[in-house]
């Protein structure tokens, strides 16, 4: 979820729309509390248009996890039928794809969960931001019911109190619609030295032995299940 929806929300939320300014400072408060109700509107559609998103990612990582459980079964079973005909070479194969799927199952779940906590705000702000259109109307439905009582000469000389309207400057900002897109930089890493691709050659080296122990330890484990 981009940052820039959170903020947009919350400034929507928590601007001066309801009883904090004067009608009469306004040359047209009418047109500026409706353009308001638009703007909140907008903010809506394009919650509504992320959380479309995140509901969508969140259904492809949870595919992907399944998938991945159900290639992992797979090559359990081949795993076992080339410890019977006595091929480790292809059961160090398969047991090499087992530790890289295995791998990526705990990012996967978090994934998900990160998503799911992202659904569950947009829909959370969705609720908080409809209650504030239904404030906002109805600001907008006593204006005109009071401007109308005025005009008639039902009304007395002073507008009442839950009248509200926006100030030039509280209003939410049109050129604001577009919701902006942070786009993060990657820091450029500084030049290593001959010393530094040294010791980063042996650590992958000895990833790599780490890699085959663990490959050579599953499949012996296997082969002395299979024997008993």
């Amino acid at each position: 979820m981009k940052d820039s929806i959170s903020g947009r929300v919350k400034r929507v939320i928590s601007g001066a729309v309801n009883g904090l300014v004067d009608a009469v400072e306004n040359a047209a408060p009418e047109a500026i509390m409706e353009e308001a109700v638009r703007e909140v509107e907008g903010v809506i559609e394009e919650v509504r248009t992320e959380l479309g998103k995140v509901i969508a990612d969140k259904h492809l990582a949870n595919k992907r996890l399944l998938q991945a459980s159900k290639k992992l079964e797979e090559l359990a079973d081949k795993i076992n039928l080339a410890v019977k005909e006595n091929r480790d070479d292809l059961a160090e194969a398969a047991i090499s794809r087992q530790l890289d799927i295995e791998a990526q199952l705990p990012i996967l779940e978090e994934r998900i969960n990160e998503l799911g906590g992202q659904e569950k705000k947009l829909e959370g702000y969705i609720g908080a931001l409809q209650g504030k259109r239904r404030e906002m109307q109805e600001d907008l439905r006593l204006f005109r019911a009071s401007r109308s009582s005025l005009q008639d000469g039902t009304g007395s000389g002073d507008q009442p109190a839950a009248v509200s309207a926006v100030k030039h400057e509280n209003r939410i900002d049109r050129a604001d619609a577009a919701f902006e897109r942070v786009l993060g930089k990657a820091a450029s890493s500084p030049p290593s030295n001959s010393n530094d691709r040294e010791t980063a050659a042996k650590l992958a080296e000895l990833d790599d032995l780490s890699r085959k122990n663990r490959i050579s330890e599953r499949l012996a484990a296997l082969k002395s299940d299979n024997k008993m």
